[in-house]
């Protein structure tokens, strides 16, 4: 008979982002994951699989619950630019909020492993994509309504908008002056003018 688990899988998801959130994938052992989930190693191993797997899972869920409103923020009838310059205002103010010591988990990922680790750099990219796409789309409907000019060009901005996002993440974990993230952010949203 199969033993049921005496944990719940999602709970020891959560905590496994956390810890990973905070002390990145290379500086977490398995025997962190053991001690912050607080289960044994061959549970984690029968549920998530390697550390790799789990982190893996857990950069999903991370993607899962992180902005769910920016595909309704950036498609309300009306005007579209305010909502593009509130969201990346949104992303300069959380680059200097007192979360900024951990970062984003997608940004950070991508500064750890991204360039020798695939499937990490898949999801990586996959959040960029999500994020440059519904910026497109927005800017897009900004151009049709005559809110941004003709010679602006929508998918270039959108790019650019994106790394300038997390360049302001990356920037904000160690900036002491916050008026360095927000001023480059009013800086690009010039291009919007």
């Amino acid at each position: 008979m199969a033993r049921t688990k005496e944990f719940d899988p999602d709970v020891a998801l959560r905590a496994a982002l956390g810890l990973f959130w905070e002390r990145g994938y290379e500086a977490t052992s398995t025997s962190d994951v053991v001690a912050r989930l607080g289960i044994g190693r061959a549970s984690v191993y029968a549920t998530f699989g390697s550390k790799h797997e789990l982190y893996l899972r857990a950069l999903d869920r991370y993607a899962e619950q992180t902005d769910p409103r920016l595909l309704e923020e950036l498609s309300q009838p009306g005007a579209v630019l305010p909502a593009v310059r509130a969201l990346v205002r949104r992303f300069a103010e959380k680059a200097g909020s007192e979360r900024r010591t951990l970062g984003c988990f997608v940004t950070n990922t991508a500064a750890e492993l991204a360039a020798h680790d695939r499937e990490a750099a898949r999801r990586v990219e996959a959040g960029w994509d999500h994020l440059e796409t519904l910026l497109h789309s927005a800017l897009v409907r900004a151009a049709a309504r005559g809110e941004l000019a003709a010679e602006r060009d929508p998918r270039g901005i959108a790019r650019l908008l994106v790394v300038l996002m997390q360049g302001m993440r990356v920037v904000g974990k160690a900036a002491t002056d916050p008026g360095r993230v927000r001023d480059a952010a009013e800086q690009a949203l010039t291009l919007l003018d």
